[in-house]
């Protein structure tokens, strides 16, 4: 949600041209901003992951996006939340500040998860100031912030070789690296098209609540082909030795066979019953 910054109706008419283009949160906050206030038309427009988006109005460079990526030297705003700059070459520059919005259930699905003893980690391109507080309101401890593609993508990794199984939540044009990283990855219908390339699942809505659905559901599937396997093992270690020995007909055998793989498809499908 745009909060305030340094610019005028002009200033944000031209930024939600760039904006329209991305999908990113913030990008899409300008755009909702700026209404239906007539965009400029730019050419050569592109997004550079975990820096912004540019292109080209006439002969001017208009960049939207980080404070040193688009040459602005002055110092940050002291107000926390997230803060987007707009430059047109070297002679125009404004800025945005913006204010997050938690996803609807993520400080309740965030806590069940701990109580599942999982560990949470936040990985932003943001500024520190914007996702400090952010973090705090979510209730996790491990967070970093101005994060380019590559340094989510080495965390991974060293979450990877410390023996963690990773799974990913990303959005984000510069998430899209680090969802293939993951072990597993999960991605909001609403994201960059890239990231939803990438990811494994896709999920419907802005609740983080199918993330606990799908965490839930690959345990239980866990335990119920760790079952089934118990059942098959079982059932060979007494079945065929008997029939070896020749003590059962073909006909009892038959049924028999016909029962254990009745019970394993039955077992199975206990998956339905997962809340």
């Amino acid at each position: 949600m745009l909060s305030g910054g340094k610019y005028t109706d002009a200033d944000l008419a031209l930024a939600a041209s760039l904006a329209d283009q991305s999908k990113h949160p913030l990008s899409r906050a300008i755009s909702l901003a700026a209404g239906n206030d007539r965009r400029q038309s730019l050419t050569d427009v592109r997004e550079v992951p975990g820096h912004g988006i540019e292109g080209m109005m006439g002969s001017d460079r208009v960049r939207l996006g980080k404070r040193d990526w688009c040459g602005v030297s002055e110092a940050p705003a002291s107000n926390g939340g997230s803060e987007l700059w707009l430059t047109v070459g070297q002679n125009r520059s404004a800025s945005f500040h913006l204010t997050d919005t938690v996803r609807s259930h993520a400080k309740d699905v965030i806590d069940t998860l701990r109580f599942m003893k999982i560990d949470v980690e936040l990985l932003s391109g943001d500024t520190p100031e914007a996702v400090a507080p952010l973090a705090e309101t979510l209730g996790i401890d491990n967070w970093q912030a101005s994060c380019l593609p590559a340094s989510k993508t080495k965390r991974l990794g060293e979450l990877a070789e410390s023996g963690k199984t990773v799974l990913m939540v990303g959005d984000g044009l510069n998430d899209a690296p680090s969802l293939v990283a993951a072990h597993v990855s999960m991605s909001p219908a609403g994201a960059a098209d890239i990231s939803q390339t990438a990811a494994d699942l896709i999920f419907q809505g802005t609740s983080l609540g199918p993330v606990l659905s799908a965490v839930r559901i690959a345990h239980q599937s866990t335990s119920l082909v760790k079952q089934n396997f118990g059942l098959a093992f079982a059932y060979n270690a007494i079945a065929v030795p008997i029939a070896v020995l020749g003590l059962v007909t073909p006909l009892v055998a038959a049924i028999a066979m016909s029962t254990s793989s009745i019970i394993v498809t039955v077992n199975a499908l206990r998956l339905r019953l997962v809340k």
